[in-house]
């Protein structure tokens, strides 16, 4: 097994923040320029049919690829390793994102946000995971805040490059970052408890099922944790994959005063997003305090969600504040995946630390499905029912 230094396990660290951060860059890409490129500057949709396939049909197809995504990469960050699916995932939405910049048809982009989720979906849980393992315990958190916070910045990135490119050469953009970060992941490590379980299970000692899915429901005590851990990470993808993309929506029908844009509301968010993960990281330094700082981001994040719907007559200003409220409300994004991935040991730890951020995420094709099931039916008070 080969020993790393603290040097490049910190490189390992850099390089794996950085795949998440061109990661949101490209998850959050579409939200923001998606209406650009259905429009007269892209397909040339008509209005309603640019409304009906941003809102509820090609983000979905992303979300989807990400629920199929997330269980194959984590079965092979098991099997095949963690770092073997970094480089396969970052290559496989890489290209989805350039060949979206050529799209002609909606057909065409549907299949291609499918396969962009797909690939999307190995980055966030193999990256964790390896640095999770790379680390020692004590600095395990730094480690996974590091991912995070500057991940997050990502989508912040993606909201500037909405406004300053055209959606093609945006999507060429975000193509570009995933192949230049892919000859960096080339310097870095597998990590050590990997390849000391695969060693154990060449040589027979181990009878240890690495990534066997099936396994996490083959007892009840670890079922119950595993589905405790995507139910810990819902309120999270509500907020961003309902409150802030339908923010203008929202305004409109809580009488804000002044235009909301989704490129704005998901930048402010994000940046909330990265402050409130390292709030949550300092809040929950001793060993006892994790849950509670759980506790206290949930509680914060569904106030804020009730003023975010019920509040009327705000400023734009004060409405993008709220977004950035929010976005510091579900802060403990970080914690979460941390937590998922130390529930259960080195063979399913990429199983389980990958799928559950990504069914977390593909729980907005229901939520959003519901949305405008109940906005057809009830109108502006759909929003409100579907929080409750």
């Amino acid at each position: 097994m080969k020993k790393q230094n603290k040097r490049d396990v910190w490189f390992t660290v850099l390089v794996a923040a950085l795949g998440y951060f061109v990661d949101i860059f490209d998850l959050q890409l579409f939200n923001v320029i998606g209406k650009k490129s259905l429009g007269t500057e892209g397909l040339n949709l008509s209005s309603e049919d640019v409304n009906y396939y941003y809102d509820f049909v090609l983000f979905n197809w992303q979300m989807g690829g990400m629920l199929v995504g997330g269980l194959i990469w984590g079965v092979m960050g098991d099997k095949l390793g963690r770092k073997s699916t970094l480089f396969g995932s970052i290559l496989i939405y890489s290209l989805a994102n350039i060949a979206n910049g050529f799209v002609t048809n909606v057909e065409m982009y549907q299949l291609l946000r499918f396969i962009a989720g797909f690939g999307l979906a190995g980055e966030l849980g193999a990256a964790v995971t390896l640095v999770a393992e790379l680390m020692e315990k004590e600095k395990r958190g730094i480690g996974t805040v590091a991912i995070v916070v500057l991940g997050a910045l990502g989508a912040v990135a993606a909201a500037f490059v909405s406004k300053m490119f055209s959606w093609q050469t945006a999507y060429f953009i975000g193509g570009g970052l995933g192949l230049a970060l892919l000859l960096l992941r080339f310097g870095t490590f597998e990590s050590g408890m990997f390849e000391k379980m695969k060693s154990n299970e060449s040589s027979s000692t181990s009878s240890i099922s690495s990534g066997n899915f099936l396994a996490l429901f083959q007892s009840r005590e670890r079922w119950v944790k595993y589905l405790w851990c995507i139910v810990l990470g819902l309120p999270i993808w509500y907020v961003l994959g309902v409150l802030i993309k339908f923010s203008p929506k929202i305004a409109t029908a809580t009488g804000v005063v002044g235009a909301v844009s989704v490129p704005d509301a998901v930048m402010y968010a994000y940046i909330g997003l990265s402050v409130g993960d390292l709030l949550c990281a300092w809040l929950s330094q001793d060993s006892e305090k994790p849950k509670k700082a759980v506790l206290i981001f949930i509680s914060s994040s569904i106030g804020l969600s009730l003023v975010f719907l019920f509040g009327r007559g705000f400023s734009a200003s004060f409405f993008l504040f709220l977004c950035f409220i929010l976005g510091v409300g579900i802060g403990f994004w970080g914690l979460f995946v941390t937590i998922a991935s130390e529930q259960f040991g080195t063979n399913l730890r990429a199983t389980v630390t990958t799928t559950v951020p990504n069914f977390v995420r593909g729980a907005v094709i229901p939520i959003t499905l519901g949305y405008k099931y109940l906005e057809n039916t009830s109108g502006s008070v759909a929003r409100r029912r579907l929080l409750g």
